[in-house]
């Protein structure tokens, strides 16, 4: 509440004294000036907080090539370069290309948030020498005068100066349910936001010490954290580890034992039989379609401000919208002034434009008043209540031209009025077309006082045509095909939110919110069976999504006003619009800078693309390194060389896994994300893996029976590998369906370029491969072509027998 006669800043000759260790408040309303400014950079007094979308690219270097795998294969590699060919150092090299990729594709995504973050930065409005302006937010300096209004974020701590009506809601800091009132002199939090009136206040901390800045930098930092991909990928490679240290170490004893006279044999083949251990590409192919979807989204004008909104949208079963510049675009227009009572229209239009001059920061709504009817500097605004969510009314007090003292408000008929008011009946004919309503109603109380909305007398309804978005439907058919229920939750009258839901194809018919159970079984039972909702505060936005959360499920919440901060923060996936208020875009995971509904679906699209193909692709991985510690294992307790070298598994997995892999993880997937993905990845992997194992070391054993003398050994390893191959080929087929002609061609691709090293002399040697004789050839291709039968038949029970 303001009396503007009373003056809105703090008391030149009483100033307020400031908190202990703060800086007192500055009681020039001009701001700082220039001189003033200079003098604190110079001193370093600037809010120079590193807030960053992205890793610095010493830590993206670091976190690519500082990891424990690379460094137990850069040892292995090590070793190799000293004392086999280089044919057998391969690996190391593959592993020096899919570490620079990393980087690049990291850096890459680097450079498109940072560029993308800039456009969506907060830009609070600054006073300084008198003159308000926007500047960005590292440029505050120590006793900056700051200007904030509905929406705004306030983004150091400092003392209120000025205060119009100025609400402040502090829950995302302190728990606080309800906004603070701030009168000057108050403290005011880095991190809270305005949510009615407008004010200005002094800067008192700011960079590193202000309340919320350590908590602003860590929330837009680029990170992984809290995904169940990236820890579902961190579980699988802590088991491998577990698995592959006393294999390793048991097949490094025996490889010494066995091949006594021959140790740089007995290395060569004991770093054979750990490298494909190493799922190394498993990572970087994750952090790599990661990077690649922020590059394709970036291009969208779609800024993730934490990578696991990409994943997290994807598993998303809800989306909760907010009808106001989500389905509808931000703007309106008035279309009609009914006027009620015997009022003279001249007259009302008089006070609608003194009610718009009055409001500093209007809402669309207000705008749009404004727009049609502007103000004839005739009436003067003596006090004035600032529009709320929670209130759902604004209002002023006049002194009329002819000196006439009144008091007006302007808000939603249903709050306003008694049931049974006959405007009422006209209010729900006009919602019915989909329509905004607003009373124009002259009030015989003090607007200070309690109960003024009911001593209120009708005057004119206002009558607000709202532009639908023209890619509202098909944005919500999408979701509707991909079996995302949406739920349309809006503060506006239930009538017209439902008939604004019906004209993009949303069914169902629409609850006012006032009329929902208060507890949350009871809540999450009527949004279970309803999708539209009206009349919906800020408070109920929140409980709301925790209500559909309790009942399991992933909830996405979009919105661009004040009044859906709260429900953003706590929603699974919050997505702002571009052009809404600071607070929602800061709370927000995902913002839509181009304000377009359109891209959530490109947004799902990539985060299922990322879940589905890395699933793939996983267990691909995961199947060689199964095969690879059985193998040693195997290899341990039959005491016998090591069928492979290096060079042989180096060749296969580029072949099966590491070429393949790459075009698969990037392929466009559509089938929503499932929960689980270490159980739907192992339960696989593991018979997968267990199959290739025992098949090839059987034919390997075979081979060691079929073949003697001193080229025995490479013929025996010949027989094996082509086993081997042909398993993890068929594993690749499967993984690739449902077949489309370039996977059907990638698989062929691979079977093709084995051949090709089979049939090139030149190749032959270099991979010391040569299939001896006719018999134990085909005998290989028997126990593969068995292997794969066997692989079809175990999958599908294992799908129906542990379905994910």
């Amino acid at each position: 509440m303001t009396h503007t006669d009373a003056g809105a800043e703090l008391d030149p000759v009483h100033p307020v004294p400031a908190p202990a260790g703060q800086a007192r408040p500055s009681t020039r309303a001009g701001g700082l000036t220039h001189a003033e400014v200079a003098d604190r950079v110079a001193r370093g007094e600037v809010n120079d907080v590193p807030v960053r979308s992205s890793r610095s690219l010493t830590e993206i270097v670091r976190a690519n090539v500082f990891t424990r795998f690379n460094a137990i294969i850069g040892v292995l590699w090590l070793i190799m370069l000293v004392v086999a060919p280089i044919q057998d150092s391969l690996f190391g090299f593959v592993i020096l290309a899919n570490t620079g990729i990393g980087i690049v594709q990291e850096w890459r995504a680097k450079k498109t948030l940072d560029s993308l973050a800039v456009i969506g930065e907060a830009r609070p409005t600054v006073r300084r020498d008198g003159i308000a302006a926007e500047i960005a937010t590292s440029q505050i300096v120590l006793d900056d005068l700051i200007e904030i209004g509905p929406g705004d974020k306030v983004v150091v701590d400092g003392t209120c100066v000025e205060a119009d009506g100025l609400e402040i809601d502090e829950s995302l800091l302190t728990g606080e349910a309800d906004p603070v009132v701030k009168h000057p002199g108050d403290p005011v939090m880095s991190g809270s936001f305005v949510v009615a009136g407008s004010g200005a206040f002094q800067a008192t901390k700011v960079g590193r010490e202000a309340y919320a800045a350590q908590l602003a930098e860590e929330a837009s930092r680029f990170t992984l954290v809290h995904s169940e991909l990236r820890t579902g990928i961190s579980t699988i490679l802590k088991y491998v580890t577990w698995m592959m240290v006393p294999t390793a170490i048991g097949l490094i004893v025996s490889q010494l034992v066995v091949k006594h006279d021959d140790l740089k044999g007995s290395i060569a083949r004991t770093v054979g039989g750990i490298v494909p251990m190493v799922p190394e590409g498993l990572v970087l192919l994750t952090s790599v379609a990661f990077a690649i979807g922020v590059i394709r989204l970036g291009r969208k004008q779609c800024l993730v401000q934490e990578l696991p909104a990409i994943e997290g949208l994807a598993r998303v079963d809800t989306v909760c919208l907010d009808k106001t510049g989500t389905l509808t675009e931000g703007g309106m227009n008035v279309t009609e002034l009914r006027v009620l009572d015997g009022y003279d229209e001249s007259y009302l239009r008089k006070a609608l434009g003194a009610l718009g001059e009055s409001d500093p920061h209007p809402n669309p709504s207000l705008q749009a008043i404004i727009d049609a009817y502007p103000d004839s500097d005739e009436w003067r605004c003596v006090e004035s209540l600032p529009f709320s969510s929670a209130r759902k009314y604004s209002g002023a007090s006049f002194t009329e031209g002819n000196g006439e003292s009144s008091t007006w408000l302007l808000g939603a008929p249903d709050v306003l009025l008694p049931e049974g008011a006959p405007a009422l009946a006209e209010t729900a004919r006009l919602n019915e077309q989909g329509l905004r309503v607003l009373l124009l109603a002259r009030a015989e109380g003090d607007l200070d006082a309690p109960d003024v909305a009911r001593t209120v007398r009708p005057a004119a309804l206002v009558v607000l045509e709202q532009r639908l978005r023209p890619d509202a439907a098909d944005t919500l058919g999408y979701f509707a095909r991909q079996n995302v229920r949406a739920k349309v939750i809006s503060g506006d009258n239930a009538v017209s939110v439902g008939a604004v839901a019906a004209k993009v194809g949303l069914d169902g018919t629409a609850v006012d919110a006032r009329r929902l159970p208060a507890d949350r079984d009871g809540m999450a039972e009527a949004l279970e069976d309803g999708t539209v909702f009206g009349r919906v505060t800020p408070r109920q936005k929140r409980d709301m999504v925790g209500a559909l959360q309790s009942r399991g499920h992933t909830v996405a919440m979009t919105g661009d006003g004040v009044n859906d901060v709260l429900a953003l923060k706590d929603a699974d996936i919050g997505v702002s619009m571009g052009s809404g208020s600071e607070a929602t875009r800061a709370v927000a995971q995902i913002v839509l800078l181009n304000n377009s509904f359109a891209t959530l679906p490109s947004v799902v699209a990539e985060g299922r693309r990322v879940i589905g193909n890395i699933t793939r692709v996983a267990t691909l991985f995961l199947v060689k390194t199964v095969y690879s510690v059985l193998l040693a294992v195997l290899v341990v307790c039959s005491q016998v060389d090591y069928p492979f070298l290096p060079r042989h598994l180096t060749l296969l997995s580029t072949l099966t896994i590491g070429v393949p892999a790459f075009f698969l993880a990037l392929a466009p997937n559509t089938e929503r994300a499932r929960p689980h993905f270490v159980r739907r990845v192992m339960r696989y992997a593991v018979p997968g893996g267990v199959v290739a194992g025992a098949a090839t070391f059987g034919t390997y054993l075979v081979a060691r029976a079929h073949y003697t003398g001193p080229g025995a050994l490479g013929a025996e390893t010949s027989a094996a590998t082509l086993t081997l191959f042909l398993i993890s080929l068929w594993v690749l087929a499967i993984i690739a369906r449902p077949y489309t002609w370039w996977r059907i061609g990638l698989v062929a691709a691979m079977g093709g370029a084995f051949l090709l090293v089979l049939m090139v002399p030149a190749l032959q040697d270099f991979f010391a491969l040569e299939l001896v004789g006719t018999t134990m050839p085909w005998l290989a291709v028997g126990v593969a072509v068995v292997a794969a039968v066997c692989l079809e038949f175990l999958w599908k029970w294992v799908g129906r027998r542990f379905p994910a």
